[in-house]
């Protein structure tokens, strides 16, 4: 029984629908770029995304300050440009296509941020952009900000110069609650706690009865009602896009 709950909970489609959702949609995005399109990846990390580029001159961005366990595939990809983002060392217009995957929350300026990536996109550039809107302290100490809204988006992007802004939530407000169930659940393990032995074997009994309904139950419930949450005043992010508008 134990090791069932504990190998549902360790790699569930329930828990890693963000990562999943975010994934899917790049790639989406990702076939929309025309081929020979020059890409930036800015805080490219580790570069999941390189292969969905691959029919592109695809470069990459970072200030590869992290630990290598900070990162999504244990260690930096080769990095083209090492800087900060706010002050990408490139001319105006060097790149047909800006990615942009859960970085904002790791600069001291996102304003700052937008502004330069408007200012390196073409005219009529696209800019593909991902980040949270609500997150637990992670990479730290490079985490500044929880999240963003879609209105910090259509107001700062659009003074950056960008125009057709689409704001896409990943999932709604029952999947984020979801998530947090199952995060409850993998936390509190008798036995992974530190607590003293007499607390784990006293907490064991509850814990067993609460593990399948936090990290099955609600979860399923949540995947299969959360299309309807109309209002969407939680999501765990937002996927973005935005066209370099053509004016000066």
């Amino acid at each position: 029984m134990l090791r069932r709950v504990r190998s549902l909970l360790a790699g569930s489609d329930l828990l890693a629908f963000n990562l999943r959702n975010r994934d899917l949609w790049i790639a989406e995005q990702a076939r929309a770029v025309p081929a020979g399109a020059r890409v930036l990846d800015v805080g490219a990390g580790s570069a999941p995304y390189r292969k969905l580029f691959a029919h592109c001159d695809y470069k990459t961005q970072d200030f590869a300050q992290l630990r290598d366990d900070q990162l999504r595939h244990g260690g930096y990809a080769t990095i083209d440009i090492f800087c900060e983002a706010h002050a990408i060392p490139v001319r105006d217009a060097s790149f047909d296509v800006v990615l942009c995957t859960e970085m904002l929350e790791h600069v001291p300026e996102p304003i700052a941020v937008v502004r330069e990536l408007g200012r390196i996109l073409a005219p009529g550039g696209r800019l593909i952009l991902t980040a949270p809107l609500g997150s637990g302290i992670h990479q730290e100490p490079y985490h500044f900000y929880g999240g963003y809204t879609p209105f910090w988006y259509r107001r700062f992007l659009a003074a950056a110069g960008f125009g057709e802004i689409v704001v896409t939530a990943n999932a709604g407000t029952l999947r984020h609650v979801a998530q947090e169930t199952i995060r409850f659940v993998r936390m509190t393990w008798p036995f992974g706690l530190g607590a003293p032995w007499y607390v784990a074997l006293a907490w064991l009994p509850a814990w067993l009865v609460l593990a399948p309904v936090l990290a099955l139950g609600v979860p399923l419930a949540a995947r299969w009602l959360d299309r309807y949450d109309r209002a969407q005043r939680f999501t765990v992010g937002y996927h973005v896009t935005a066209v370099r508008g053509t004016g000066s």
